[in-house]
């Protein structure tokens, strides 16, 4: 055989693992954004509710006689927390925390996406 053949062979088997490959991307990409969207979307909405929960709560707290004062201080501090990651400003700092953990919940779909890839391949 000679080694043009050899060549043009490789060449072919090459372009046909290229085009398979990139069926196999095709089929997975769009699963893959949708995953990562809503991973995106849930990980950023889950601390606002969370905070925005624990201040409606001590809201409401802070009807019942008694306790007034100290839903009205941990509401405070919960404030200045939130104060703290937003320049001054609690709500920034509700979104700086919030777009962090999409970024952090991203990061960890793309990881676990890649390990179901490798795993169902071996």
């Amino acid at each position: 055989m000679s080694s043009q053949l050899v060549i043009e062979r490789s060449l072919l088997l090459l372009k046909v693992a290229d085009v398979r490959s990139r069926a196999i991307l095709m089929s997975i990409l769009p699963n893959f954004l949708r995953s990562l969207m809503l991973t995106i979307l849930l990980s950023f909405v889950a601390p606002i509710f969370l905070f925005g929960g624990v201040l409606v709560s001590l809201s409401l707290i802070g009807y019942i006689p008694g306790i007034e004062r100290v839903a009205q201080v941990i509401a405070e501090q919960i404030l200045q927390f939130l104060a703290t990651f937003g320049r001054r400003n609690p709500f920034q700092g509700l979104v700086v925390i919030a777009l962090t953990c999409s970024f952090v919940g991203a990061l960890f779909d793309t990881y676990a996406f890649y390990r179901y890839q490798i795993l169902r391949n071996h």
